[in-house]
């Protein structure tokens, strides 16, 4: 199994002192993440989305990472695609450059970015963002892997070139964000990786697990974006872990509270989060909510996964050491590839956050290495 954190940049206060203190504390958590064995670090691309995600260059976030570390990856979990965002050549170029500097340590997945706030700042159709997603990734698989490319779609490119080449050959692993069964079977489909929320909890993972591996075994290989392959599942874990297994729960079902009602207000029209006293039953306040946001999201005509029930269950990773053993446990024989860390969370103090990164590194990723495995 791999190991990997999710940075969305996450605050409470938006002031730009916070702000920014906020983004510097994502860098360290990385670089930590480096230190305590962690096999790679995503982040997210979000725009507009105040309080919810200050991740809108990602691309800038993760190349200050890879100068201050040696040999975790780093990941766009995932880029924006639609043309309205940015234009596929550019994040050819833009992560190929990356690619070289890092020493070919570059992952990138694709994403539609289709809350209306982000969709409106771009000028981005609703009816364009999954056409245009899958467009994107065939765009770009093909600049990497051929030295002059033209395109004819939806675009009209080149002929030219995409110039540095990757190291990685012929390009880095493609991703993409799957919330939803038919995206698993989509990026089954397409030969890329999945991304895959897991706030419903194990169960839940299993499920998507199955859903993707039948897509896996149906597929015969018409839809391939690129004659590279890339079959892994990739699951959310959201977690704090202290030795104060209480104080974890509280933490961390706080700042699951605040990430829930962030994805309600944004794409469900809820109203803002703010921040909570920690020794609130936040277990209970998620639960009042769900039924609420669900009519609130059918109402507006807003699919509900992943921000229904599942955003509201609060049985994952929050304790001690033994209680994340135990949950990653029940992931690896679910057939999870790579747990997916959630820990910067609104609400989460730095300090917990550089504690939980410290107990993974020590107590509970050690138990699902091989003896001879290797961490990059």
């Amino acid at each position: 199994m791999k190991f990997s954190m999710i940075f969305e940049a996450q605050l409470v206060d938006p002031a730009p002192a916070h702000e920014h203190q906020v983004l510097r504390d994502c860098v360290e958590q990385a670089v930590l993440a480096e230190e305590m064995g962690f096999d790679r670090i995503w982040a997210v691309e979000h725009h507009s989305l105040t309080r919810y995600a200050h991740m809108s260059a990602s691309e800038i976030f993760l190349t200050w990472v890879a100068a201050r570390t040696e040999r975790i990856r780093v990941g766009h979990g995932v880029v924006t695609m639609p043309f309205g965002y940015q234009h596929p050549v550019r994040v050819a170029e833009r992560t190929a450059m990356l690619d070289v500097l890092s020493g070919g340590r570059v992952d990138i997945g694709a994403g539609r970015g289709a809350t209306r706030r982000e969709m409106s700042m771009f000028g981005v159709r609703p009816e364009d963002t999954r056409p245009q997603t899958e467009e994107a990734l065939r765009i770009l698989a093909a600049a990497w892997r051929e030295e002059e490319f033209e395109w004819h779609g939806t675009l009209d490119i080149g002929p030219g070139a995409v110039l540095p080449r990757p190291v990685q050959t012929p390009h880095p692993p493609l991703f993409m964000a799957c919330s939803q069964h038919a995206s698993l079977r989509q990026a089954a489909e397409l030969g890329i990786g999945a991304l895959v929320l897991g706030f419903a909890g194990a169960d839940d993972v299993r499920a998507m697990r199955t859903v993707y591996d039948e897509a896996l075994a149906a597929r015969d290989g018409s839809r391939f974006v690129s004659t590279e392959v890339n079959d892994h599942f990739s699951a959310l874990c959201p977690t704090i872990v202290l030795d104060d297994a209480a104080r974890a729960f509280r933490l961390g079902t706080r700042g699951q509270r605040f990430f829930a009602e962030s994805i309600a207000h944004w794409y469900g029209g809820g109203p803002a989060p703010t921040g909570y006293a920690e020794d609130e039953d936040h277990t209970a306040a998620l639960a009042g909510r769900r039924d609420a946001l669900v009519a609130r999201l059918h109402a507006a005509d807003v699919p509900a996964r992943p921000v229904d029930t599942g955003t509201y269950h609060t049985d994952h990773a929050y304790g001690d050491a033994e209680t994340a053993v135990a949950y990653v446990e029940r992931l690896r024989l679910i057939g999870v590839d790579e747990v997916m860390c959630l820990i910067q969370m609104g609400t989460v103090p730095q300090e917990v956050c550089l504690e939980t990164i410290r107990q993974w590194g020590e107590r509970v990723i050690p138990r699902f290495r091989a003896p001879r495995e290797p961490h990059g």
